[in-house]
């Protein structure tokens, strides 16, 4: 698998990663072993995770797979914190907590460091100089090789960079994380601008929309499906209504005229956006990911490619638009 640098640093990752998010609830020992071992085979390095994963049990299970089926030299493992698991979603994104958090998810992952680092979410309350000091800690005491963010909008991403390359000593970002596909097109508003202009590379999650652009829905919702289980329907749905129809049935034409699946073809799309370092992969078995990871020898031609663009184009007005034209 060909490897990218993540953002403007020397960190190099697989153009796919591995995502763990059902891992330790909805993927067992065994499912999530054979996962990590497809990938490895396929010249995967990047395994993302985070803290709240089943309260703790996807990092568990990571750490146990890592010291018993896969080199720890040979993987880029990347963690979240800042998340906090309560019913009310809150993040608390303090120094003592986060730094806390860090120490328990490396005794989880069995690990002295993790190779990136991010701050799961954006916290009103806590001053943003407060949650990046954290960064710098974790780095300067070698628990973090590289720090990033996930989930934070384009000036809350802007402002967290550009405070990281203003002062000496400081942490500059490598990453963000933030859901992206030919579904979800919002961060080509504000955060990818943002995040070309300021080196820091693009992990988008749910690449394949939720599942959606597999096209397995067209028909209606499978029983074994995320969409069709009672916890991770609500997740699904957004992506179920009619202007998601127009751009699934567009790919899927694409992808017969290439001989390819629908979802080979929405994830070349989102593979070679321009900032995008790494698609992150989530999949139920091992045979799923096997499938997604063949992708890798695909380069969509640029027909098809500004076809994908155009039907699933973003409705974006003031202030984007041409005030020339006014």
């Amino acid at each position: 698998m060909e490897h990218r640098h993540l953002g403007r640093t020397g960190l190099r990752v697989s153009r796919l990663g591995l995502g763990t998010l059902t891992w330790g609830r909805n993927t067992g020992e065994r499912d999530a072993a054979d996962q990590l071992k497809t990938f490895w085979n396929a010249g995967g390095s990047l395994v993302d995770t985070a803290d709240v994963y089943a309260d703790g049990g996807a990092e568990y299970l990571l750490g146990r797979l890592i010291e018993d089926l896969v080199p720890r030299s040979d993987l880029v493992i990347a963690t979240k914190a800042g998340s906090v698991p309560d019913p009310d979603r809150r993040f608390d994104t303090s120094r003592g907590h986060l730094l806390s958090a860090l120490d328990a998810s490396l005794q989880r992952l069995g690990t002295d460091y993790v190779d990136l680092w991010q701050v799961h979410a954006f916290d009103p309350g806590t001053p943003l100089d407060e949650t990046l000091q954290a960064l710098d800690i974790a780095v300067s005491s070698g628990r973090a090789r590289y720090v990033g963010v996930s989930n934070f909008c384009g000036w809350q991403l802007a402002k967290a960079a550009t405070w990281q390359l203003a002062g000496s000593g400081r942490t500059a970002l490598a990453s963000t994380q933030m859901e992206y596909s030919l579904l979800q097109r919002g961060v080509e508003r504000e955060v990818l601008p943002a995040a070309l202009d300021l080196g820091i590379g693009l992990l988008p999650s749910s690449p394949l929309g939720r599942g959606v652009l597999t096209g397995k829905y067209r028909g209606g919702t499978p029983q074994d499906s995320r969409g069709g289980s009672e916890d991770m329907a609500p997740f699904v749905a957004p992506y179920l209504d009619d202007t998601a129809a127009l751009i699934v049935d567009a790919l899927a034409i694409a992808a017969d005229g290439l001989a390819v699946a629908p979802l080979h073809v929405a994830l070349a799309w989102v593979r070679d956006r321009p900032g995008v370092a790494a698609p992150l992969l989530g999949a139920r078995n091992a045979q799923q990911l096997a499938a997604a990871l063949s992708v890798e020898a695909l380069t969509l031609p640029d027909e098809i490619r500004q076809a994908l663009d155009d039907v699933s184009a973003p409705l974006h007005r003031y202030p984007d638009h041409d005030w020339s034209t006014l």
